[in-house]
């Protein structure tokens, strides 16, 4: 070989890209992460995904058609994409079907004027109906008595006025560098611990204002006299309005929800039942045993303002509601499971998932269909671009997530092992290290990674105490190369999936992600539609989602563990 022919072979070794790099402790495959990013953010899917879960198949509500639908159209999908073992995952309870069929109301007298409004889920309908509107002014349980025999066949407005302000502040934001800094240096999560609520359950069978207060001040002696008269007030009247209506056989309960500006946060409709049931009984709307309730509809705060000061100033005023629901057949709930499966190591498993179900106002799209079509995008582009990954890669669309993470709890429970605790306390990934029960999927499982925070940018991840994992985070962010997505926090997170696994200390984590109109407009609001989710940032996430399940699953080893449970394992089926 000729000095020029030899310096020509070396220069071309340089400039060919290697396909691994070792970065700290990670073998990383860089080809793979520059083609997930590349198909990622050039070709991605995601806003077109979104938009059938949304636009077309939204919203989700638990039980309902339109929640059938949409994992129809999912599994549909998953399986055109070459996915394998694409499946429903039956879990209890059974929930009764709620569809929206037709809803609108009006102030007509003295003046007519439409009412912006949203009915709670699982309301029962009413028809068409045209009535007196009755504000009940209630401060004291002494005060129900005035209104005896008055609210039968009228609609009722539950709540005081609520207190409007300017919104002086940014409507969306994203994490400030110096919120990253303080979470990057955060120090473990404390143990948990529950016994201050143990203590305030004591509080819950004292139906005497004067004994209630002192029990207040002896709990908190720093509280001032305006929060204990607020909390006599919650314990001890709250509750007992939605009753007391329901007793006089009022027409409607109309309440003004939180958000303005036209906006509603609404939820689900309430049962009435005494204060001391423990929340883990408590029955719900949507349980096919439930009792009859009257309507909950949720108002505008401007418009149920206005209603309540007309009342005030003397006029009387009338409502005509049009509102119409179906109910479907009560049915156990489902997740919808598919995989990717893998080569020598196949019976290992990787997952991600997202919950799939919604609540009935908007259409679900930062809540979370965001973070499904985050996951089905990720799955997309690895099935795309022809990766063979070592280990399963498998995808969890969880139902259920908001009666209480309902669908990942029962999955984990069934496939990788249950606790012998509160079940209560798991479903919030609160239970005590106790005798756990697992299968031989357990000891198979790698590390499952969940995507529930809304539109915003993945901006790091929380370890949920597990330091073991900081430097697997940190190479693989490092090579990702997106410099405002690095931060790593010792720091738990809650109300997401995640926690299901976590709880029987299977590896488990949420990614940081900016909040950008999250809690301010989107979150449980008829404003959760697909014009409020960032395409940018939904690339972002979803690229990140995929390389982080392909690394996972190309790894030499399984993710590792944090000490959890310290109690004895046994299988399951064992004595």
């Amino acid at each position: 070989m000729t000095r020029p022919t030899l310096f020509f072979a070396v220069l071309a070794f340089v400039l060919t890209p290697c396909s691994f790099t070792q970065m700290g402790g990670e073998k990383i495959d860089t080809a793979a992460v520059s083609k997930i990013k590349d198909e990622g953010m050039n070709r991605s899917q995601v806003m077109d995904i979104l938009s059938y879960l949304t636009d077309v198949h939204g919203p989700r509500l638990s039980w309902s058609p339109y929640y059938k639908h949409a994992a129809a159209w999912a599994s549909g999908k998953l399986k055109e994409w070459g996915l394998q073992n694409v499946h429903y995952d039956n879990w209890a309870p059974v929930g009764k079907g709620w569809t929206l069929k037709e809803f609108s109301a009006h102030v007509v007298e003295p003046k007519t004027f439409p009412l912006i409004a949203y009915p709670r889920a699982w309301s029962p309908g009413l028809g068409s109906k045209k009535a007196e509107v009755v504000y009940l002014d209630v401060k004291t349980v002494a005060d129900f008595e005035k209104y005896k025999g008055k609210l039968r066949g009228k609609f009722v407005l539950m709540n005081e006025p609520l207190d409007i302000r300017a919104h002086f502040d940014a409507e969306a934001n994203r994490i400030e560098d110096s919120l990253l800094i303080k979470m990057a240096n955060a120090g473990p999560p404390p143990p948990s611990t529950r016994r201050g609520g143990r203590r305030f359950v004591q509080f819950m069978d004292i139906q005497d204002p004067d004994s209630l207060r002192m029990a207040f001040r002896q709990f908190a002696p720093n509280m001032t006299h305006e929060q204990v008269e607020r909390m006599v007030y919650q314990r001890l009247v709250e509750p007992k309005k939605l009753e007391f209506v329901q007793q006089e056989r009022a027409l409607a309960a109309l309440a003004g929800a939180r958000g303005d500006g036209g906006n509603i946060f609404v939820q689900q409709a309430t049962v009435p039942q005494p204060q001391n049931v423990p929340f883990n009984q408590r029955i719900n709307a949507y349980d096919p045993k439930a009792p009859e309730i009257i309507p909950q509809i949720a108002v505008a705060a401007e418009h149920y303002n206005r209603m309540v000061r007309m009342i005030e100033r003397g006029q009387k005023l009338r409502i005509e509601m049009n509102f119409e629901v179906e109910w479907t057949k009560a049915d156990s709930g489902f997740n919808v499971i598919a995989e990717i499966p893998g080569t020598d190591l196949k019976d290992e498993v990787v997952m991600i998932g997202a919950h799939f179900d919604s609540w009935q106002g908007g259409t679900g799209a930062t809540d979370n269909a965001t973070g499904s079509a985050v996951c089905m995008e990720a799955i997309r582009i690895i099935k795309t671009l022809g990766f063979q990954p070592r280990r399963t890669i498998r995808i969890g669309l969880w139902g259920g997530e908001e009666q209480g993470l309902i669908g990942s709890r029962e999955y984990v429970s069934e496939v990788f092992a249950r606790l012998d605790s509160d079940q209560a306390a798991q479903r919030f990934g609160l239970a005590e290290p106790g005798d756990l029960k697992t299968t031989p999927a357990y000891d198979k499982f790698s590390v499952y990674f969940n995507n529930d925070n809304g539109t915003g940018k993945v901006r790091g991840v929380h370890l949920q105490g597990n330091e073991a994992t900081r430097p697997i985070f940190r190479d693989w962010l490092s090579q990702y190369g997106d410099p405002t997505a690095q931060t790593l926090t010792l720091q738990n997170t809650g109300g997401t999936d995640h926690l299901s696994f976590d709880a029987i200390g299977l590896p488990g984590f949420q990614y940081i992600q900016d909040p950008v109109e999250y809690d301010t407009r989107t979150h449980h609001s008829t404003m959760d539609v697909w014009d409020r989710a960032q395409v940018e940032d939904l690339k972002q996430a979803a690229s990140i989602m995929a390389v982080f399940s392909y690394n996972a699953a190309m790894r030499d080893e399984k993710f590792p563990r944090k000490p959890r449970l310290s109690a004895p394992q046994r299988p399951v089926g064992s004595n």
